[in-house]
């Protein structure tokens, strides 16, 4: 999470990781410094820069922690019952998701992910629709202006989310164009739960989506509920609950 957070900022301060991963500067300058040895970012004084290397965007985070994520996808999958109107939102995770609706058929499903397309697409029981806008370089997902407008049009029985970051300020992502369509898919769902690993839990991610309170359940996987989790993510875990957000660990 710290490379991916240096990644999006280009440039990051020290104080500014401690805060939004919710440790000590001390644990940010140790993970900075492991990547800077693998050569993935380059300390500066007071934080680090990002290199710009060939592995970054969703190919080079399809494979990590994939047994971890198909848990999820099952997870979450068993949420939906047949016959929904779905919208799956981009991400490594929901990819998971996608594969394990096949056994929820028949469903409509609406995606903002290529991969997911390519996951569904001639699937018996799966109504398929790709919806438009411009596909962000090396993430494979749609998103800006047009993909919000397209949305407008359309309604949702479930909204499957996935997130950037997890706090009590609410849910967050990396870029104003992920925000701005996740937003979109909260107003036409009926129900919208996120999907992500408990990695996300404490951190505050750049532009924020919305309230803790706009999504029903969050699952997870089972490190979600370790008594070793940063002081930022147990906070974030009593806030899900305050909002009556729903944790389901998989």
């Amino acid at each position: 999470m710290t490379l991916r957070l240096v990644r999006n900022a280009g440039t990051a301060k020290l104080d500014d990781l401690a805060s939004r991963l919710g440790v000590s500067e001390m644990t940010v300058r140790r993970d900075l410094d492991e990547l800077q040895r693998r050569g993935l970012v380059t300390r500066i004084r007071g934080g680090a820069t990002a290199v710009d290397v060939p592995e970054n965007g969703f190919a080079a985070r399809a494979g990590w922690q994939a047994g971890l994520k198909d848990r999820i996808g099952r997870a979450a999958a068993a949420l939906v019952e047949p016959g929904s109107t779905v919208l799956l939102d981009a991400g490594t995770t929901t990819v998971h998701v996608a594969r394990a609706l096949l056994d929820r058929a028949p469903l409509t499903i609406a995606t903002l992910s290529l991969p997911v397309a390519e996951a569904l697409a001639d699937q018996p029981g799966i109504r398929l629709l790709v919806l438009g806008g411009e596909v962000r370089p090396g993430e494979r997902s749609l998103a800006g202006p047009v993909t919000a407008a397209v949305l407008a049009t359309l309604s949702f029985d479930v909204f499957v989310m996935s997130i950037g970051g997890i706090t009590a300020a609410g849910w967050s992502e990396f870029t104003l164009e992920d925000a701005a369509v996740k937003q979109a898919g909260l107003r036409q769902a009926a129900r919208s739960f996120v999907v992500a690993d408990a990695s996300k839990l404490g951190v505050r991610a750049f532009a924020r989506v919305a309230g803790l309170g706009a999504v029903e359940r969050l699952v997870t996987d089972a490190s979600a509920r370790d008594p070793q989790l940063t002081p930022a993510a147990q906070d974030t875990l009593a806030a899900l609950e305050n909002a009556d957000v729903e944790v389901t660990t998989a």
